[in-house]
């Protein structure tokens, strides 16, 4: 046993002597923290911890040392034993398969209608619409050869299903792994489909006036992509790691908090595909001490694409919050992700509108972006109105420094605004129908 890893799980050994072979490739930058050390390589960031707890980067030369990597790094490592084996290799490989009596390939004639991937196994979805069993036969056949050739695949399972034929889909439930976080009451999603709308900023002051209800908070950002959660919340550190090896997060003003943006440098960017996506998502929920909380609010990148569709599959969310604009462009988009909750089964339990006027020193409504629009959608679909954000400065003022409204100036207007809105969305409760009733 190598000096200083008896007291460490085998499964998170990892060599980092003077010699080894590298993991990943080398480092091009290494980021220090009290015990935690983010490693930006050529495909994302690993964070870890060295073996003797002081945060020692992997591959510096210290002899007889190991690295101890963190629940995050397996994110990389996970993807790296398995690249052969992805939703996309297996499209890649059913694209060589065409229609019978045509040139084009099934794929593009939306034939696959589902692909699942379980390690070594991977099953398929087709529909197809012709009542021609031998047809069905035919691609089926077709399918299995084509993905018998991957590397790395020891099972193949072809469902087809014949529209029309009464046949419903067997398998490849897309909720089978859904799971809840241990010690999590509530989870909420907050969504909005179209960017700028101010999502971000609903997010963490919803949360700040929560916590003032005297409820235990947690916030997820999930805008991989572009994390502001840390800025907002004013919290710029990485994380530590506790001796059970998972992530602590971070808290500021009694709300606990996990992004990416607590493992880069300002200006980096994260340049990702969908699968890292996933992982991060899950290492997030599940392998970060949240403790008990009441509610754990995660904030969703604008559209309605890997993140959103990973966060529902992992955790059975108890409902979506949709911000909007009151105008006709941003309510547009809203509907699409609005529609999203609806196809996912997540039920919709709000909807606020952000930037629904200004006040001018004369005490004069000015609608910039139009006068109710967001009331009206949400009486038009039949779910509850939580509120009107009007325009403050004090709020995007709080924003930029790291002192959310809802908690600096809770007396202020402002303030006000977002401790109704806590207040509604704490006193309801989900109806018979997926949506909620007060």
């Amino acid at each position: 046993m190598r000096p200083g890893t008896a007291a460490l799980p085998a499964r998170l050994l990892f060599p980092a002597r003077v010699g080894a072979r590298p993991f990943l490739p080398a480092p091009s930058r290494s980021k220090i923290g009290r015990r935690i050390c983010v490693i930006e390589t050529g495909v994302g960031s690993v964070v870890g911890l060295n073996a003797a707890g002081d945060g020692r980067a992997p591959g510096e030369p210290v002899s007889g040392q190991s690295f101890v990597p963190l629940p995050f790094s397996r994110i990389v490592a996970s993807l790296g034993r398995n690249m052969s084996i992805t939703k996309e290799s297996v499209l890649t490989a059913l694209q060589s398969v065409k229609y019978p009596g045509y040139s084009r390939d099934i794929v593009s004639f939306g034939v696959v209608r589902d692909v699942a991937v379980k390690g070594d196994e991977v099953r398929v979805l087709l529909e197809v619409s012709s009542q021609n069993q031998g047809v069905s036969d035919q691609i089926k056949s077709a399918c299995e050869q084509a993905l018998g050739t991957l590397t790395g695949v020891s099972k193949v399972s072809v469902d087809v299903v014949q529209l029309g034929s009464g046949t419903s889909p067997r398998g490849l439930d897309p909720w089978a792994g859904q799971r809840r976080v241990p010690g999590i009451k509530h989870v909420y999603a907050v969504a909005s489909g179209k960017g700028g709308v101010g999502k971000s900023t609903v997010s963490v002051n919803l949360a700040c006036a929560i916590k003032r209800l005297n409820k235990s908070v947690g916030l997820l950002d999930c805008d991989i992509y572009g994390p502001t959660i840390p800025l907002m919340m004013g919290v710029q550190q990485v994380p530590d790691v506790n001796p059970q090896s998972k992530i602590v997060p971070l808290e500021n003003f009694g709300v606990k908090l996990m992004s990416i943006g607590f493992f880069l440098e300002d200006g980096q960017p994260v340049i990702w595909r969908g699968p890292m996506i996933n992982k991060t998502i899950q290492q997030f929920l599940f392998e970060v001490d949240w403790g008990e909380l009441d509610y754990l609010f995660v904030d969703l990148p604008p559209g309605t694409g890997d993140a959103q569709l990973s966060l529902c599959q992992a955790v059975p969310l108890d409902g979506g919050i949709i911000v909007t604009t009151p105008q006709e462009a941003s309510l547009g988009v809203v509907r699409k992700g609005i529609a999203m909750f609806n196809k996912l089964n997540v039920p919709v339990v709000g909807l606020i509108e952000n930037m629904s006027f200004f006040t001018t020193p004369a005490g004069e409504n000015i609608y910039i972006f139009g006068q109710g629009g967001g009331k009206a959608e949400a009486q038009r679909q039949n779910i509850p109105f939580l509120g009107e954000i009007p325009i403050f400065t004090n709020i995007r003022e709080g924003g930029d420094r790291g002192l959310p409204v809802a908690a600096s100036e809770p007396d202020s207007p402002a303030g006000r605004v977002f401790a109704e809105i806590a207040e509604r969305l704490a006193g309801l409760r989900p109806g018979p129908t997926g949506h909620s009733v007060s």
